[in-house]
């Protein structure tokens, strides 16, 4: 495994990022301005806390999509199948989230209240909006804001372990090794998690074309 993954790291870092859009450059920069510039391992759990915002958005819209659609059971129900897609992301995403929060708990690395609490919970809630409105106007939107905020996260994450080798020599010990996987390093977490970023990427990538119920789930307020 840890072969493969560093292949995975080194294929990545290989790779030229994304051309970001206006809404994912004022994201990348504000959280650059709040966080400073250098990957860290609390900045990775502030971009886990909005990692999910966009699936959570996607799943409300689809719900209520389905409110609409009852009636036509066939796209009913390939709408209910999205939905269940996506909310298989968030949950992955929820679980890189627990996992950093234990590693900051476990490396006794402290945290501000406000900057480290507050904020975060800030961004997100506007990167909720952000995500929510575009997926009604057009679904294709918001999917490419998400493409391109993983993107920088397999990429951020991918340069952080390289720059740290350290973290090959520091066993990965959690509660969450049965829920996430058996890495036996924190650099193999790591790399696991950018590696889950590149997934959602091109799961996004994959539905620019195809997702077609945001018109559908934006009447239903």
């Amino acid at each position: 495994m840890t072969e493969n993954l560093r292949q995975e790291q080194d294929r990545t870092l290989a790779s030229d990022r994304m051309r970001a859009g206006i809404p994912a450059r004022v994201l990348f920069a504000t959280m650059d301005r709040l966080y400073g510039r250098e990957a860290s391992l609390p900045k990775f759990r502030v971009l886990e806390v909005v990692a999910r915002v966009p699936y959570f958005a996607w799943e409300h819209v689809g719900y209520v999509a389905i409110t609409h659609t009852h009636q036509r059971p066939r796209l009913a129900r390939d709408i209910h199948d999205e939905v269940k897609t996506v909310r298989a992301q968030q949950d992955n995403e929820f679980f890189h989230l627990l996992i950093l929060e234990e590693l900051l708990q476990r490396r006794d690395t402290p945290l501000s209240g406000f900057r480290d609490r507050v904020l975060p919970q800030v961004i997100a809630a506007v990167y909720y909006y952000v995500s929510w409105l575009l997926y009604v106007v057009r679904p294709r939107w918001s999917h490419e804001l998400n493409a391109q905020f993983e993107d920088h996260a397999e990429h951020e994450y991918m340069r952080y372990v390289a720059d740290h080798p350290e973290l090959d020599e520091e066993p990965w010990v959690s509660e969450f090794r049965d829920d996430y996987g058996h890495h036996s390093t924190v650099g193999d977490l790591l790399r696991q998690i950018a590696l889950d970023e590149r997934h959602h990427k091109d799961a996004s990538l994959a539905r620019l074309d195809t997702a077609r119920f945001g018109s559908a789930g934006g009447s239903a307020d």
